[in-house]
């Protein structure tokens, strides 16, 4: 890949960045018009279909395998359905700075998962790293919860679930994308997740949808940027970069969402940042770069070309 070509990925990749860190706000939005499981299914399911047309347009439709099925619908339970089911709840329940910067730790617990089921390498500085990024978290809720650990929010708590269950969907995605291209099997995932999520709804919440007409045009108009544009397009965006620049490279942007969560908290809801906050935020990084085994590779790469 020739320099100008690189540049323009990474410019890309940064503004898929930038949306997602602002898709944490939407959502929070959002879920104050629309009952969380309701929103979060409609949400899904048009992304899913966007993919969907995506994927006939590629011709990437295939028939899959018993155990590619497998892996994807538990993949879809785990990554779609209650991940998101947890993040609309939590994000209800707790402040959009929290969420982001709680959001940050899905590479520590992709990481742990794959430690604990994968066997991936376990070393010290992966250790060190895990400690660094739940100590920044720690720091984060008891700066948001103003009484301390004590008095961490219901919303905090469904964050950390959704985060768990995003970073176990990973283990079934890796197993899943061996033989199937990742735009495939996320728009599957998006659509079997959402039927989940319909079900869900109708459980947890039987009121249904309010009146289409008391929802302000503003909110359809981040609804559709945070279906489309931020979860459908962005997806492809990050897919295709992890084939351009390589997944470790790739990885390394996702630190910049939380940092752009935080930022559009402040300027779209008004919400604080506290000064715990910002010294969370700087071990959660510097835990993901280390527990993710990220400097252990440039570090050997570094040491293998002197």
């Amino acid at each position: 890949m020739n320099n100008s070509a690189q540049w323009i990925n990474y410019m890309l990749l940064f503004g898929v960045m930038i949306v997602w860190g602002m898709n944490v706000v939407a959502i929070k939005v959002l879920v104050e018009y629309v009952p969380p499981a309701a929103m979060q299914s409609w949400r899904i399911l048009l992304a899913g279909l966007v993919l969907a047309v995506i994927i006939s347009i590629k011709g990437e439709w295939r028939r899959l395998t018993k155990k590619q099925a497998v892996y994807i619908t538990f993949a879809s339970l785990t990554g779609v359905t209650a991940h998101h089911l947890f993040l609309a709840f939590g994000l209800a329940n707790t402040t959009a700075v929290n969420g982001s910067l709680i959001v940050a730790l899905v590479p520590i617990f992709t990481s742990i998962l794959a430690l604990l089921i994968l066997g991936d390498p376990f070393t010290r500085i992966k250790f060190i790293g895990i400690i660094s990024a739940f100590a920044g978290v720690c720091l984060v809720i008891a700066a948001g919860a103003g009484g301390g650990l004590a008095s961490v929010a219901s919303g905090d708590i469904l964050m950390f679930a959704a985060v768990f269950a995003q970073a176990l969907s990973f283990v079934f995605i890796r197993k899943a994308t061996i033989d199937l291209s990742p735009r495939l099997v996320t728009g599957i995932m998006f659509v079997v997740g959402s039927a989940g999520l319909f079900i869900f709804s109708a459980l947890l919440e039987p009121g249904g949808l309010p009146p289409l007409g008391t929802i302000p045009s503003g909110v359809w108009w981040i609804f559709l940027g945070s279906s489309i544009v931020a979860t459908a397009l962005g997806h492809q965006v990050f897919n295709l970069s992890i084939q351009k620049i390589g997944a470790g490279e790739t990885a390394v942007f996702n630190n910049f969402v939380p940092f752009f969560g935080m930022v559009s908290s402040v300027l779209f809801l008004g919400e604080s940042i506290y000064m715990l906050q910002g010294v969370g935020f700087v071990l959660i990084v510097a835990g993901v770069l280390m527990g993710t085994g990220y400097l252990e590779q440039k570090w050997i790469q570094k040491r293998k070309a002197y």
